[in-house]
C-alpha cells in the first residue's frame, strides 16, 4: 500500500444480537473507530465506516429456545435495539447491515464457492459431538466442558473465555451438551475444513516479522503465540439449520460456520452502502491503494488477525489489513462485565437515564480506554471526570469566552492590537495542537489524544487567568481585544478538534460561535477541516457575530450516582439469589455408581499458583495414601497460604489427567456459595483424619 492512501475502509466489529450493547462493547471497540472515523473525515478522506449485526450462531439459537420464539424474532428484536442505540450515541458508521441481509448471504456463499472451486478447503468426515436426547449434532457453542489448558470448568467447544485459547469442542475434558445437560456422544459427519496449518509460514512473514513494529503488543503477541503452538484446519461448515445454507454438493442440513460468515459481512455491508451510495465498492476491499482497519476487542484477535486474512488470502482478490488496533477489556465496578448476571451499563439504559450527555460516556470511555491493559469503569470516576474536566476545565473555558464577548463586544469577534509575546507563544501553541493530535489517533492511541485535546482547553483556561480580561477592562480596552481575540481563537480550535470525540458537544459549540458564518466569510480556502487551525490566520474573524453563551456540559450530582449504584446492587442481590437456588436432582445413580467412587479426607500441606493461568493453584494433598498432586480451579478465590493445613474431600480415584503439563491425581471437592465463591466441601472437624473414607 503507498503511504498515502487513497481511501480508507474501516470495520468495527459485528455485535452478537442475542443482547444490547454494553459499555464494554463501546471502549473497546465502537468510540475508538468512531474516533478515527470522523478524524479520517475532517481531514478530508474518503472513508468506508462499516458495521452490522453478526445475526447467525448458535447462542441465538439457544435464547430462542429459552423464549420460545424462533432466531428469526431474536434476531430482528436485537437489531433493532442496537441499531437505535448507536444512532443516539453518534456511532457515525457510513452502512450498518446485518448478516441475515440477501446480500449477506449471496457475498458469503459467493465467498465459500469460490474457495470450494479453487480447492481451497478440505473435505473430511470426522467425529463431532451428538446428543442423542436432542436428535442432532452440536455445534461448538453447544458444548461446554473442562478447558484442558487451564482448567476452566465453564469452556466453550470453540474457545475457552479464561484463557483465550482456541479449541475443537471434542477437546473438552467432560463435555456436556448445552441443550439438555447430557454428555453427548461421537457420531460421524462430513465438512469442510480451512487448512490453516499451510498458511502458518505466511502468517510468520506477514505478521509477526512485517507486523512487529506498528501493531499494539497485546495483538502482536496474542498471535505470535497462537503460531508458535501450531495452527490445525478449522472446520467452515456445522451441522445446523439457522445460518447460511452450504451452497455446494453435499451441504444439504449444513451452515456456514458463524465465524466464517460473520466477517464476510463486512464486504456484504460495503456492498449494501455502495448500492445506495451509487459507488464502486470494489476499490474498498481490493485495491491495494486501501488501506483496511479492523477495530476489535481482543477476545476476536484470533479471527481477524489468522482465521479471516487466512480467508482472504486463500480467495485471492482482497486486500489484507493494514492494522487490528484491538483493545482488552473492561471492567465494571472492579468486576467483569457480564451479560449474562446483568453486570453491565447498558448502552440504551444510559442514553434513557442521561439524556443529551451522550458525550460525557464518550469521555469517560476514552479516558479509561483498555488499550493495553485491561480497565475499570465506576460510577464515581464518572462523575469525578464530568464535573472536574469536561464542566471545570474545557466548559469552564468556553463559559468564561463567550460570556465575555457577549458582555464586552455585543456578541462580535474584536479586532486585535498587536500581538504580546505571551499572545504570540500561545497562538503558537495552538497552532501545534491538530499535528500532536493527530499522530496520537493515527497511532490508535485515542487516550492519548483526548488528554492532548484537554491539553488545549487547559490552554486556554490558563491564558485567561494569567491575562485576567475582567481586570484590564477597566483600564486598558485596547488590550483586552487583543486577549479576547486569542481566546475566541483557541474556543473554534476546540470546537474542531473535540468533533471526533465529543461530536455532540463540538456541534453545540460550533452553533454557539456561529461556525457556518463563520466559514462563509473565510471561503475559497482550499484547506482540510483539521488543517485549517495550523493554516489560517485566524478561524473567527473580526467582525463575526458568535451566539449567546450556553453551558456546554452540565454537573452530575450525587443522587444520580447513587441510582447507578443502587441499580447494580439490586443485580448483585439478584444473583446472589439466582445462585442460591438448589439445582434439580441429578438422575439416579445406582449404589453400585457410588460405591466406585473413593472418597477420602485429605490436609493440604504444599500450595501454589500455577504460572501464567488465573485460575488453577497446585496442590498436594496428603490422602492418607500418599501425598498426591491435585490442580485445582480456586486460584481466583484463595490465596496458596490460606489453603494449607486445611482439610478437604478429595475423590481419590479420578483418573490422572494433565493439565498445562501437570499431572493431577484427584480431584478436590468444592462447591459455590450464593455470592458466587468457591468453599471447600468441608470435613474440617475434630478427629477426622487424613484417609478416612467417606460412606
Amino acid at each position: 500500500m503507498s503511504n498515502t492512501p487513497q481511501r480508507y475502509t474501516i470495520t468495527a466489529a459485528l455485535p452478537y444480537t442475542n443482547g444490547p450493547i454494553h459499555i464494554g462493547h463501546l471502549a473497546g471497540v465502537y468510540v475508538p473507530a468512531d474516533i478515527y472515523a470522523r478524524y479520517l473525515r475532517m481531514q478530508g478522506n474518503d472513508v468506508a465506516f462499516v458495521c452490522g449485526s453478526d445475526e447467525h450462531g448458535v447462542p441465538i439459537t439457544i435464547k430462542a429456545k429459552k423464549e420460545g420464539v424462533t432466531p428469526q424474532d431474536i434476531v430482528d428484536k436485537y437489531d433493532g435495539i442496537i441499531r437505535k442505540s448507536f444512532e443516539d450515541f453518534g456511532v457515525s458508521f457510513d452502512n450498518y447491515s446485518r448478516t441475515s441481509a440477501k446480500v449477506h448471504h449471496d457475498t458469503a456463499s459467493a465467498f465459500f464457492k469460490k474457495m470450494y472451486e479453487d480447492g481451497k478447503f478440505i473435505e473430511e468426515t470426522t467425529q463431532q459431538l451428538y446428543d442423542e436426547k436432542a436428535g442432532q449434532f452440536l455445534a461448538d457453542r453447544f458444548v461446554t466442558g473442562t478447558c484442558p489448558k487451564c482448567g476452566n470448568e465453564e469452556a466453550y467447544g470453540d474457545q475457552c473465555e479464561s484463557c483465550g485459547t482456541s479449541l475443537n469442542a471434542t477437546d473438552l475434558i467432560n463435555p456436556k451438551s448445552a441443550i439438555t445437560g447430557e454428555i453427548p456422544t461421537l457420531k460421524e459427519t462430513r465438512h469442510w475444513f480451512l487448512p490453516l496449518d499451510q498458511y502458518q509460514e505466511w502468517l510468520d512473514e506477514w505478521i509477526v516479522k512485517g507486523h512487529a513494529h506498528d501493531w499494539k503488543s497485546n495483538v502482536h503477541g496474542q498471535v505470535k503465540s497462537w503460531l508458535n503452538d501450531g495452527l490445525r484446519a478449522r472446520a467452515v461448515t456445522r451441522d445446523l439449520d439457522w445460518g447460511i445454507p452450504v451452497p455446494v454438493e453435499g451441504g444439504d442440513g449444513k451452515v456456514l460456520y458463524v465465524w466464517f460468515d460473520a466477517p464476510i459481512g463486512y464486504i456484504s455491508s460495503t456492498k449494501e452502502w455502495a448500492e445506495r451510495e451509487g459507488k464502486d465498492w470494489e476499490p474498498y476491499w481490493k485495491d491495494e491503494d486501501t488501506k483496511l482497519i479492523h477495530f476489535i476487542g481482543k477476545d476476536n484477535i484470533v479471527f481477524h488477525c489468522i482465521i479471516f486474512p487466512v480467508m482472504l488470502k486463500a480467495h485471492g482478490e482482497y486486500i489484507l489489513p493494514e492494522n487490528v488496533p484491538a483493545n482488552e477489556f473492561l471492567n465494571l465496578e472492579g468486576k467483569k462485565l457480564s451479560t449474562s448476571k446483568n453486570w453491565a451499563v447498558w448502552l440504551h439504559e444510559y442514553l434513557e437515564e442521561f439524556p443529551n450527555q451522550q458525550d460525557v460516556l464518550r469521555y469517560v470511555l476514552t479516558a479509561n480506554a483498555p488499550e493495553a491493559k485491561d480497565n475499570d469503569f465506576t460510577w464515581k470516576d464518572f462523575q469525578a471526570r464530568n464535573n472536574n474536566e469536561l464542566v471545570a476545565i474545557f466548559g469552564n473555558f468556553i463559559n468564561r469566552v463567550v460570556v465575555l464577548t457577549n458582555k464586552y463586544y455585543s456578541r462580535i469577534v474584536p479586532k486585535p492590537n498587536d500581538y504580546s509575546e505571551v499572545d504570540e507563544q500561545t497562538i503558537a501553541e495552538l497552532k501545534a495542537y491538530p499535528a500532536v493530535i493527530a499522530s496520537s489517533i493515527e497511532k490508535y492511541r485515542f487516550r492519548e489524544a483526548q488528554g492532548e485535546l484537554m491539553n488545549l482547553a487547559r490552554l486556554g483556561n490558563k491564558y485567561l487567568a494569567d491575562e485576567e480580561p475582567w481586570k484590564l477592562i477597566k483600564t486598558d480596552e485596547e488590550r483586552v481585544k487583543t486577549i479576547m481575540y486569542v481566546a475566541l481563537q483557541i474556543a473554534s480550535s476546540l470546537a474542531t478538534l473535540s468533533e471526533p470525540f465529543l461530536p455532540f458537544s463540538s456541534a453545540k459549540l460550533q452553533k454557539m460561535l456561529n461556525f457556518t458564518d463563520a466559514e462563509s466569510k473565510l471561503s475559497g480556502e482550499e484547506y482540510s477541516q483539521w488543517d485549517k487551525i495550523a493554516t489560517r490566520d485566524s478561524l473567527l474573524p473580526a467582525g463575526h457575530q458568535i451566539g449567546k453563551a450556553e453551558l456546554l456540559f452540565s454537573k452530575i450530582e450525587d443522587s444520580q450516582m447513587q441510582e447507578q449504584l443502587d441499580k447494580l446492587e439490586a443485580t448483585k442481590t439478584a444473583n446472589a439469589a439466582e445462585n442460591n437456588k438448589v439445582e434439580p436432582q441429578k438422575e439416579t445413580a445406582t449404589f453400585e455408581d457410588f460405591t466406585k467412587m473413593d472418597l477420602r479426607v485429605g490436609t493440604i500441606i504444599e500450595a501454589h499458583k500455577m504460572p501464567k493461568t488465573k485460575k488453577l493453584m497446585v496442590i498436594k494433598v496428603d490422602t492418607g495414601l500418599d501425598n498426591r498432586t491435585v490442580v485445582s480451579g480456586i486460584a481466583e478465590h484463595y490465596k496458596a497460604e490460606e489453603i494449607i493445613g486445611k482439610k478437604v474431600t478429595v475423590l481419590a480415584n479420578l483418573a490422572p489427567r494433565k493439565l498445562r503439563g501437570v499431572e493431577s491425581e484427584g480431584m478436590i471437592l468444592m462447591t459455590e456459595n450464593s455470592a458466587g465463591k468457591l468453599v471447600f466441601v468441608n470435613p474440617d472437624e475434630d478427629g477426622v483424619e487424613p484417609g478416612t473414607t467417606i460412606n
